[in-house]
């Protein structure tokens, strides 16, 4: 009789089951994951870490590197996903953000580990390659018809939110004691400045020049107050998520806007599905597509000073525009797409907060005054998307996560509060949000503070 048989029979007792096989065993604990890695796998990686960092040494090697970040940032997400109301605002994406910043400013994670993880954060920069599989990938996977509506479309409510950013987080501040211009040049303009790089620095080089100041001091004033904008995004988003779970009528999971027609729709779903079965070269070269444009993006940047992600989103979707890219090759680059984003977002973000993520920079920007003005600001632009998206006949819930990412940390931000919405098919639109709205933020706050010289 075989051992099914046994356990089948009625009134067999436990003695008379055969007992679980060791093969069967260790099947389920493979099947069981930590993130994306399996149990086992992820016990094993934790061991080898831990040996490495008793030795004082982690080789700063990739394939050891690697390791050394999807460990530390699926571990920090699956914290963060079993945290009962935190959760329910991108808890996995908030933990992987902000735990090991602590770590690493408290000392409780291994010098070693730390400086690896920063060298190669900082060596590699391979943020862009995430931002560039991700902007791609999307661009090429979209309906070419809601991709032209999309971007025609999100100029108004971001024009329109930041207008409101501005009155509303101006106002609060008046109220709270710290004067309505000061409000808006201090502590709005910087949390939707788009950034450190391109937002924080040239605008503290920016007021130090117009007021005659050191701009080191500026940029240490206006830095806390950008993180901070950056947190309160996230948790925006992660509220609208959960939003979308319960009223799935107000999102579109990731898409802009409706299909212009239920035909565009079913033509765009039925290229995906006849080009399902491609291979591993075909995926490869839709990976080395999105790799072309973005080189071809930092020659742009540097003939004419325009940031390359920006470029490389202009490029790809003039590429989508005029049809110059086949089916199957927009296939291969939505596969890479789908890989980096279940793949690589918690491995980036914690790398990202080890190396690059100053806890006592966090922690300065927890000023009550500073806390409500940028809560009020962030709160003005999320809900003016989300209302004239809804007037546009788009998504409420995209528009609203785009809108937010106008007060985002830049391009880390960007991918932060998309982790959190857990819609990164948005990050083309949340790159104009970011890019081409804190450009022109920062330009105008900077002739502002030349006229007024608000100290």
């Amino acid at each position: 009789m075989s051992a099914n048989a046994v356990a089948d029979t009625p009134g067999a007792t436990a003695a008379d089951r055969p007992a679980a096989s060791p093969t069967t065993f260790w099947t389920r604990a493979m099947e069981a994951r930590v993130g994306i890695i399996p149990l086992p796998i992820y016990v094993l990686l934790l061991a080898l870490i831990a040996a490495f960092s008793a030795r004082g040494k982690i080789s700063g090697e990739v394939t050891v590197m690697i390791a050394v970040v999807v460990a530390g940032g699926f571990t920090c997400a699956e914290i963060g996903r079993r945290i009962p109301l935190l959760r329910a605002i991108g808890g996995s994406s908030l933990v992987t953000i902000f735990l090991p910043s602590f770590l690493v400013a408290h000392q409780l994670l291994p010098a070693p580990l730390v400086q690896a993880v920063t060298t190669f954060t900082k060596s590699t920069n391979f943020i862009y390659l995430f931002i560039t599989a991700v902007v791609v990938g999307s661009i090429l996977s979209m309906d070419r018809r809601v991709l032209i509506q999309g971007f025609a479309k999100i100029f108004v409510p971001l024009a329109l939110g930041s207008v409101a950013g501005l009155i509303v987080g101006g106002g609060v501040g008046w109220i709270v004691g710290i004067g309505f211009w000061r409000s808006i040049l201090y502590v709005v303009v910087p949390v939707m400045a788009g950034g450190v790089g391109e937002g924080a620095i040239p605008l503290s080089v920016g007021y130090a020049e117009a007021l005659g100041v050191d701009h080191g001091g500026m940029l240490g004033q206006i830095l806390p107050l950008v993180f901070f904008g950056n947190l309160v995004a996230i948790i925006c988003c992660g509220a609208l998520n959960t939003l979308g779970r319960r009223r799935p009528d107000l999102t579109g999971n990731g898409r802009l806007q409706p299909a212009a027609d239920a035909g565009t729709e079913a033509d765009h779903s039925a290229i995906h599905r006849n080009t399902s079965e491609i291979d591993v070269a075909t995926v490869a070269a839709g990976g080395i597509t999105g790799i072309a444009i973005y080189v071809f993006g930092t020659l742009i940047h540097a003939l004419i000073g325009l940031p390359a992600p920006v470029a490389m989103l202009f490029l790809v979707v003039i590429a989508k525009l005029l049809r110059s890219v086949p089916a199957s090759l927009e296939e291969g680059a939505r596969v890479v797409f789908r890989f980096f984003v279940v793949a690589v977002t918690y491995p980036l973000l914690f790398s990202t907060a080890v190396a690059l993520t100053p806890w006592h920079e966090l922690v300065e920007a927890f000023h009550p005054a500073n806390l409500v003005t940028i809560t009020a600001t962030v709160l003005a632009l999320t809900g003016t998307g989300y209302v004239v998206g809804r007037w546009l006949a788009m998504y409420p819930i995209e528009t609203a996560i785009v809108n937010a990412c106008h007060s985002g940390l830049g391009v880390t931000g960007d991918v932060m509060i998309l982790t959190a919405a857990e819609r990164m098919e948005l990050m083309p639109f949340a790159q104009v949000a970011t890019r081409i709205g804190g450009a022109l933020t920062v330009t105008g706050a900077i002739v502002a503070m030349a006229h007024f010289k608000v100290l």
